[in-house]
């Protein structure tokens, strides 16, 4: 008797887990079917009425003071909040990884001072690199050969106001041209110190061989470049080259990469003029010692951090970046193959003079390098 009992309980039990796993299954159909037949709706935010912030939450505020959900709450919500919500627990948690990248800048930035004994205050030429966006309360310092075309046309969709919708429909060459878009040395003094106090900044970086790398691929080995090598090809040749002929150094179009590393650990050439912004360095671009930089977005994720950006601005349902073929990139392997003919030498010259920006965007000392 007592056997058929706990069997009439074991049963009963049994039942009991039957009928719950079938109500949840129940109740996820449901959900799913109501996410579907109840969309959300996504407005075109680039219309005059709406381009602008005023009484929504600035990305400073969403970065630092982001209103984070009650992770049992989300049990409760149905679709498109639930998603929504969500969407705000994986942005919190998106925040630590960039405090911890803004920690690294400090740190070596503390270091640095420490060792150096030259201080300088920075001037409006000196701020030519960062691009305002007054609508979304944003800076972005833009770093050539970091996706800074693709981020120009995301920033004149932005600022448009209406004029621009997709940023791929913007030509490249019209991206760069300085006129669309306003960076901060156009303002006052008092306007830059509010905007660098008030706005989020941000900016890119890149392994820095591998964007050196790009750099010569793109203005020394396309045959459309002619300006860079009448400007920098020609001068190369003549002061590196040996027996150059006289073609050669009227054209300045056949600059090798040995060449070209020679040329950038010149301390004539660094006397000269400034680096080109090509393959000038971050820290020398963007001053990020001088400039506390909120976000700091790296090549390696770039699609993630460019549309974590946006969703602080919030323009991340109706806005992405843009995604490109990434067979023409510069790849690590292939930076490591124009890397084999530099000597050692070059390569710990070469390497003082981006030090920072490894030390300060927590690269690490590239595996190709040969060792002391």
């Amino acid at each position: 008797m007592k056997q058929a009992l706990m069997e009439v309980m074991r049963m009963n039990r049994i039942c009991r887990m039957v009928l719950v796993t079938c109500f949840g299954s129940f109740i996820l159909v449901i959900f799913y079917f109501q996410s579907m037949l109840h969309p959300v709706i996504r407005r075109n935010p680039f219309g005059m009425d709406i381009c602008c912030r005023k009484g929504s939450r600035s990305p400073l505020q969403e970065l630092y003071s982001p209103i984070q959900p009650n992770p049992l709450e989300l049990l409760t919500l149905k679709a498109p909040t639930y998603y929504v919500e969500l969407e705000k627990l994986e942005l919190s948690n998106t925040a630590i990884l960039h405090q911890v990248r803004r920690d690294q800048v400090t740190d070596t930035c503390r270091a640095n001072s420490m060792s150096s004994r030259k201080r300088r205050v920075l001037t409006p030429n000196d701020l030519k690199h960062l691009v305002v966006d007054e609508d979304h309360e944003m800076i972005y310092c833009y770093v050539p050969k970091v996706a800074c075309t693709n981020w120009k046309r995301i920033m004149m969709v932005l600022t448009g106001r209406g004029k621009y919708s997709d940023p791929m429909e913007i030509p490249a060459n019209e991206a760069h041209i300085s006129s669309n878009l306003k960076t901060l040395n156009q303002y006052s003094i008092p306007e830059i110190n509010h905007r660098l106090k008030s706005y989020m900044k941000f900016l890119f970086v890149r392994e820095p061989f591998e964007r050196l790398v790009s750099a010569y691929r793109n203005k020394f080995t396309q045959k459309y470049n002619t300006s860079f090598h009448k400007r920098y090809g020609t001068k190369i040749v003549r002061r590196q080259r040996k027996n150059a002929t006289q073609e050669a150094l009227r054209k300045g179009d056949d600059v090798k990469f040995e060449e070209f590393v020679a040329y950038l650990i010149d301390p004539h050439t660094q006397r000269e003029e400034p680096f080109n912004e090509h393959w000038q360095t971050v820290y020398s671009l963007c001053h990020p010692c001088h400039i506390h930089y909120d976000l700091i977005g790296k090549y390696e994720t770039l699609e993630d951090d460019s549309n974590y950006i946006l969703q602080l601005a919030g323009v991340g349902s109706y806005l992405k970046f843009p995604t490109y073929a990434k067979s023409t990139r510069t790849t690590d392997e292939m930076t490591t193959e124009f890397f084999q003919n530099i000597s050692l030498e070059h390569q710990t010259q070469l390497y003082e003079v981006y030090k920072l920006d490894f030390l300060m965007f927590n690269y690490s000392v590239p595996s190709y390098l040969k060792p002391e």
